[in-house]
């Protein structure tokens, strides 16, 4: 599950909220970014989701229906270890751009995980692994929930997230010039869910390095890191 949120106002604001049923996950945080982690039996904790101190955003919603042209099949980018190597700065936005766009992407077995990333200058890519990748330099807002937006409303599926996509397209076409991180999060909050609970619910004021965190939707216990050196500039 899962929604992901970018509005270039005055500010550059991004917003996440992760949707997770029974997988073990934390939030931890370094002079780096700060990530949201799930444990996985053979790989550890792994860095999934979250800002970085040169202002990208990762986020990873899963795509319903699932569609088995994600599978891997032959030579090609893994959709996650990509979204690892732009939170962890080893990649830069435009990298993994070039990336999704020469070479076929792939999520893994029975999954469509995609990506919905941002650099320091507001930016934003899409990925889906088996169907592409959408770039749009610096758009006013934008959303992802849990459908493809190459595909939109022609496939249907109770976990899509239409409902939580209108709600935050109709709050953000109505938000004024100052949207804020306070705001972000009332979109957030109107957006969460509790069947697939919202476990981590995030924002990232790029322009301050400022990112804001709430757990299991405890909306008025926020916490706060200051991020070290956001200059929006590749390594």
């Amino acid at each position: 599950m899962c929604t992901s949120i970018v509005v270039n106002k005055k500010k550059t604001i991004v917003g996440w909220n992760l949707d997770l049923l029974g997988m073990e996950h934390r939030v931890r945080k370094d002079e780096r970014g700060v990530y949201i982690e799930v444990y996985d039996m053979k790989e550890g904790w792994m860095p999934l989701f979250g800002a970085n101190s040169r202002g990208d955003f990762v986020g990873m919603p899963t795509c319903w229906p699932f569609d088995d042209r994600s599978d891997p099949k032959g030579d090609g980018e893994n959709v996650l270890l990509l979204d690892i190597d732009l939170l962890l700065q080893k990649k830069t936005l435009q990298q993994v751009r070039e990336l999704a766009q020469e070479r076929p992407v792939y999520s893994v077995p029975g999954s469509t995980f995609m990506s919905a990333l941002s650099d320091a200058q507001g930016n934003v890519l899409y990925i889906v692994p088996g169907q592409g990748c959408l770039y749009q330099e610096r758009p006013e807002y934008t959303v992802m929930t849990n459908f493809s937006p190459f595909k939109g409303f022609r496939e249907t599926h109770p976990w899509m997230g239409m409902d939580r996509y209108n709600t935050a397209r109709k709050m953000l076409e109505n938000a004024g010039d100052d949207f804020d991180a306070e705001d972000c999060f009332a979109v957030l909050r109107a957006a969460s869910q509790t069947v697939c609970p919202t476990v981590v619910s995030m924002v990232f004021d790029v322009q301050a390095g400022t990112v804001y965190w709430c757990t299991d939707r405890q909306w008025d216990d926020i916490h706060t890191a200051v991020l070290q050196d956001v200059s929006g500039q590749g390594e």
